[in-house]
């Protein structure tokens, strides 16, 4: 994150401009992308050998584009980006050499994948995160001197067969020259040393955050990490060690727990004993924990001004949680993009995260934009007697559509084409238009398109999940009971198939309540297929699944030992995942199954 002592309104009137001129600004990236990459493996296999400097018109080019090189998935990109693992030194995506590869978490499709990652990754990265903080100082002014709280995490990298560099696409910042002159520079602004940031481990990097934060927390203006999950995991653990840490602040001294050499030398090299914060922490703490740990953030830090985070999509079910934590502090929500690329800003910081939308930065790639059109369940019934017929979700598609032609209300699947050669590439994620931000499109993200619950005709995606097991939780919550986290899968071995949810929760709950609770989530779903296959027994009755306390915290340790950083971390909303479900059967204390259609 940037402090407010760069050129805010100069990057700001950069943006302006080019969001004024949108469609010019759009044809002239697909243009430098193609000239940077021209007769690379995988443009070659579709355009051939046309001469991109014999079409001086920006509107043939995109039309010619568009027609010529077809729609793709990771899958069509995969058996290049393993060559390039591999080592093979060809121009197979890019002319330039690539030595870095992105590794996703994992935890969105099950598996961990490849993506490029290239000088201009960390450039856009760079350049966003400036963006962001000149429109957010504009509304939230941050003090001359002032530091934030920043959970940041670094993963391990390590080399693949062909000898690049591979790792989170955080991680991979984080080691960007880019990244260590903006600590450089604003070393009095960040709580934390770059050796906490890399320690590489979650636990230790996590308790040393919260020691560093509390000892500037008069300084602190804003509270901040890459995902909303990563603040609400970090201040679950000051629960669990508050009073470890208030006695390392009064003694000037370093817990046992953490172990890292660099890290604790790092850390100590910056505190000191201070009885009387330590004292005055400990007192709020008493007071606070008597509450449930309800506004801890505003009270241990007076001066922030906000707390900053991806809140959109799956860190949705945690904004109860943070709102808990932040109090009356206003959240705001970080911006929009993926592990492939940058997409947008969020040019209005004043907005709460349910009504966040992001501003298309047209300079950062090529976008396309899918028509999507819901397929109601009349038609379905109608025109679809054999449900097995129908595509795999209930979208029905137009054809693709530049950034400049798309329509206020219209829902879009987004296609990217990037400096770091992924060409019309469909990232999965539906969108709205909500608006215009001069001429350039603000997207609502509405959800992931990939289905996550199916059994046979049924379709439900990671919104329709969130959307039942919250209405199950407002019934939890009546108990005086907090819903931890959830996940689900699709139970196929037996017949009839059937859905599983596990929730970890926090307090007593009877168990009517949780039978309560199967019940309606059962009966929350709305999908056509599900609810007939419901009724005539096809799907078998929901079953509920209570998992021990830490459940969750050992699937976050399995994906953070397979290559995950913390700051990349999501829980997994559906899991086929072998190892997971193990975790999650074995953990299982009780389980409930639904009569909602008995």
């Amino acid at each position: 994150m940037e402090p407010t002592n760069y050129k805010g309104n100069e990057i700001i009137s950069w943006f302006e401009e080019t969001a004024e001129n949108v469609a010019v600004v759009q044809r002239q990236t697909l243009r430098r992308i193609l000239e940077l990459n021209h007769g690379v493996e995988y443009l070659k296999k579709w355009l051939g050998d046309i001469r991109l400097q014999d079409i001086m018109d920006e509107n043939a080019l995109e039309s010619l584009y568009a027609t010529m090189v077809p729609l793709a998935s990771h899958a069509d990109f995969e058996p290049y980006i393993h060559r390039i693992a591999d080592g093979d030194k060809a121009p197979l995506l890019t002319q330039e050499p690539m030595t870095t590869l992105s590794l996703s978490s994992g935890t969105t499709e099950g598996r961990q994948k490849f993506v490029p990652f290239t000088h201009h990754s960390s450039q856009t990265t760079l350049q966003i995160f400036k963006l962001a903080a000149a429109y957010r100082s504009r509304i939230y002014s941050i003090r001359e001197g002032g530091k934030v709280l920043e959970f940041i995490y670094s993963s391990k990298q390590y080399k693949t067969k062909g000898g690049l560099i591979a790792g989170t696409a955080t991680t991979h910042y984080y080691n960007t020259e880019e990244f260590k002159i903006k600590q450089q520079q604003t070393k009095s602004f960040t709580c934390s040393p770059e050796e906490v940031i890399s320690s590489g481990d979650y636990k230790q990097s996590t308790y040393c955050h919260l020691l560093l934060g509390l000892y500037f927390c008069d300084k602190v203006e804003f509270v901040t990490s890459t995902f909303a999950y990563s603040i609400v995991q970090a201040f679950r653990s000051f629960e669990e060690f508050w009073k470890e840490l208030c006695h390392d602040i009064r003694e000037g001294t370093l817990s046992s727990r953490i172990t890292i050499t660099k890290v604790r030398k790092a850390v100590l090299d910056i505190t000191v004993p201070n009885p009387e914060l330590a004292s005055r922490i400990e007192s709020i703490c008493e007071e606070v924990e008597r509450a449930a740990w309800f506004s801890i953030i505003p009270r241990l830090w007076p001066n922030a001004k906000y707390v900053y985070s991806i809140m959109t999509g799956s860190m949705q079910p945690y904004l109860n949680k943070l709102r808990h934590y932040a109090g009356k502090l206003p959240l705001v929500s970080a911006d929009y993009g993926s592990t492939e690329s940058w997409v947008g800003v969020n040019v209005e910081p004043s907005s709460p995260p349910e009504k966040v939308t992001f501003a298309v930065i047209p300079s950062f790639a090529y976008f396309e934009f899918i028509p999507l059109h819901r397929s109601t369940s009349q038609s379905y019934n109608n025109n679809h007697k054999d449900a097995n017929i129908l595509a795999t979700d209930d979208y029905i598609e137009d054809d693709p559509v530049p950034l400049s032609q798309v329509k206020i209300g219209q829902e879009y699947e987004l296609v990217i084409t990037t400096f770091t050669g992924l060409y019309r590439y469909r990232l999965g994620d539906v969108l709205e238009v909500a608006g215009f931000h001069k001429k350039t499109p603000k997207l609502n993200f509405i959800c992931r398109r990939k289905l996550i619950l199916t059994v046979n005709i049924d379709k439900n995606t990671e919104q329709d999940l969130q959307l039942v097991v919250e209405k199950a939780s407002h019934i939890l919550s009546k108990s005086r009971a907090e819903l931890v986290d959830f996940t689900s899968h699709a139970n196929v071995a037996k017949r009839p198939g059937h859905y599983v949810i596990y929730w970890e929760i926090k307090g007593d709950v009877e168990e009517k309540v949780l039978g309560e609770c199967c019940r309606e989530m059962d009966a929350s779903f709305v999908d056509h297929g599900y609810v007939v296959s419901r009724k005539n027994n096809s799907i078998g009755p929901l079953e509920l699944c209570i998992v021990e306390r830490g459940t969750f915290k050992k699937i976050l340790e399995y994906f953070i030992g397979n290559g995950a950083a913390l700051s990349q971390f999501k829980t997994p909303r559906c899991t086929s995942n072998q190892v997971l479900l193990r975790i999650l059967n074995v953990c299982t204390i009780k389980r409930f199954y639904s009569t909602a259609y008995g």
